[in-house]
């Protein structure tokens, strides 16, 4: 599923012009990009969590000169879904 597919779908269920619907999706995903880049996750109950993971420095290798590398130690953005959401995927999802 896209984002135009999104709108689409919450313009179907909401009955609003998509692109009223599309100003509201960028601007959530955009209040969850500031939040993260600030430091601060973001807690949506029943659905999941937007955290920032830190990364240790670690050792790397460059195969194309065979090399040792240092990887600097770096925060990641991450996204882990409530236990209730994992468990309705889990029950309705039917792959294959």
């Amino acid at each position: 599923m896209t984002k135009a597919d999104i709108v689409a779908d919450i313009a179907t269920q909401t009955g609003l012009e998509k692109t009223e619907v599309l100003r509201a999706v960028e601007a959530f995903m955009g209040s969850i990009k500031t939040s993260l880049t600030s430091g601060e996750n973001v807690y949506l109950r029943g659905f999941g969590s937007f955290i920032v993971k830190e990364r240790a420095q670690k050792t790397g290798r460059n195969i194309s000169k065979n090399t040792t590398i240092i990887i600097p130690a770096h925060n990641v953005p991450s996204f882990k879904a409530s236990k209730t959401f994992v468990e309705q995927v889990k029950k309705e999802v039917r792959i294959g």
